[in-house]
């Protein structure tokens, strides 16, 4: 199998126009679509969005974000964590290492990582040594995240 190779996407027309193939294409594209129009985003600007090409396509993608230490409610040690969202990958690339390709990019950086899965993702998530969050109702707002655990770092103990 090829060697599967995430990039960050760079936000411009042709970036956005590949995302309306995906499902939860929503707000956040829509806002970057307007700032694109009032040419107040480029080519160069911090995109939070990493995808995989097959040939011109994009085939999967991911947002990632980073969450800094004073604002982590999760893991202990508090710590800069990352909140993964809006993974995807299209309908017929699914089952061929691409989801598993980005979550792999995503552990690289070796910090704790936060995701609220779509429904019935979670037997993915798994597999991908995600577990649940234990569900604290003030800091998780009826969202039932998942996180992962680098060495060291070991889940907050609710107070």
């Amino acid at each position: 199998m090829n060697r599967i190779k995430v990039e960050k996407l760079l936000i411009n027309f042709k970036t956005l126009e590949k995302f309306k193939y995906f499902k939860e294409y929503g707000n956040q594209e829509l806002s970057m679509l307007e700032d694109l129009e009032s040419n107040m985003v480029e080519n160069d600007s911090d995109s939070p969005f990493y995808g995989i090409y097959f040939g011109d396509n994009l085939v999967a993608r991911m947002s990632l974000y980073t969450v800094k230490a004073k604002y982590d409610q999760y893991f202990e040690p508090p710590q800069d964590y990352l909140t993964l969202w809006k993974l995807e990958v299209l309908p017929d690339y699914q089952g061929k290492g691409y989801g598993k390709a980005l979550v792999d990019f995503a552990k690289s950086y070796n910090l704790p990582i936060k995701t609220n899965p779509r429904i019935n993702s979670h037997g993915f998530w798994e597999k991908m040594d995600f577990q649940k969050a234990h569900y604290d109702m003030e800091r998780d707002l009826g969202e039932n995240p998942l996180i992962w655990l680098p060495e060291g770092v070991e889940e907050q103990e609710n107070k």
